[in-house]
């Protein structure tokens, strides 16, 4: 992907948080993934519009693409799932996240645009397990 399209692809809500790190050159997920808490409360106070809440959610998906690879829009519905980090998602079972996926789309109404199979599950939470040992 394309990382100037990383930062695009997120919602409205994002958008001063969007401005601030494009204008800053911080749009390389590999970077944003690397940045630490004191690094989001140096951004957040020089940046009033920016949320730190937005800040670690946007640290999260760029960590989820940059350690497994899966795409912003798998990340966020992670996100959304309540799955917001590498470790929080290796004690998860497939069947699980799989409920809670189903369980979302059935409160949003919708259907996510992502096509996310039991094994895609399996595979995602085998690669999560892999990072956490060898941390």
């Amino acid at each position: 992907m394309i990382e100037e399209k990383f930062l695009e692809i997120l919602p409205e809500n994002f958008r001063h948080e969007k401005s601030f790190l494009i204008k800053k050159k911080l749009n390389d997920f590999k970077r944003l993934s690397q940045l630490s808490d004191s690094e989001l409360n140096i951004i957040q106070k020089s940046h009033s519009l920016c949320t730190l809440n937005n800040l670690r959610k946007i640290r999260a998906i760029a960590n989820f693409k940059n350690e497994l690879s899966i795409t912003p829009y798998e990340s966020y519905l992670l996100l959304h799932c309540g799955i917001g980090s590498i470790q929080s998602l290796s004690i998860l079972n497939p069947y699980d996240l799989k409920e809670r996926i189903g369980r979302l789309e059935r409160s949003l109404r919708t259907k996510t645009q992502t096509n996310i199979t039991l094994s895609t599950l399996k595979d995602w939470i085998k690669r999560a397990n892999e990072i956490c040992k060898s941390i």
